[in-house]
């Protein structure tokens, strides 16, 4: 049994993130078709059989390139959004700074919440939830495996620390994690562990 958790292509710089409507960049179009074709290419290492993706654009955008190479469709969730920051989201850096001045992911309190959006401890108790259903329903095969997630960076990275039992908090330090990149979680004797992270191989 395992998962692959994916993150988005590269969206549009100069904009907070979170839960924006922005979408791709041409470039981060591009990452998504190639991991597609890589994914389409090696079907039977993958053998993927379920996609889930967040509903935000940019995770959409990229799931919608690998669909199309997979010919399979995907299951579009909310759980698997980003951090909601609220009234910042797609905002510009600059209007951002000005309207709410110091206010970023990692300046909050964990039970400080963005205007409008989520506290950090809102966003962590929403991934463990959704990630203890993910794998109680693969365990119990409603949902089939292997199973393709494509959501975001701060997403993965709690998921990390979830997996190697460690303490997060939103000043914790950021795994590595490029556009697109492959990360590997895997049903074990000991449980599930990560056993690759961060592969860009369809890139090269």
């Amino acid at each position: 049994m395992k998962i692959y958790l994916v993150r988005h292509g590269m969206d549009e710089e100069g904009y907070r993130g979170g839960w924006s409507e922005r979408g791709l960049t041409e470039q981060g179009i591009n990452q998504s078709k190639r991991l597609g074709e890589h994914l389409h290419h090696h079907a039977e290492e993958y053998n993927i059989h379920t996609i889930i993706s967040s509903d935000l654009p940019r995770a959409v955008q990229t799931t919608r390139e690998i669909e199309k190479k997979l010919n399979m469709q995907a299951s579009l969730m909310k759980d698997w959004r980003e951090m909601n920051n609220g009234d910042l989201a797609g905002m510009l850096h600059k209007d951002a700074e000005e309207h709410y001045p110091g206010v970023y992911f990692n300046t909050l309190e964990m039970d400080s919440p963005f205007p409008g959006g989520e506290s950090p401890r809102d966003f962590y108790n929403r991934i463990s939830t959704s990630f203890e259903s993910l794998l109680r329903d693969i365990e119990e095969q409603t949902v089939k495996s292997n199973v393709l997630l494509i959501t975001h960076g701060g997403v993965i990275n709690i998921l990390y620390y979830l997996l190697e039992k460690r303490e997060w908090s939103n000043k914790s330090s950021f795994y590595p994690m490029d556009n697109t990149s492959v990360h590997t979680i895997e049903k074990g004797r000991h449980g599930w562990k990560l056993s690759s992270a961060n592969v860009l191989s369809h890139l090269d």
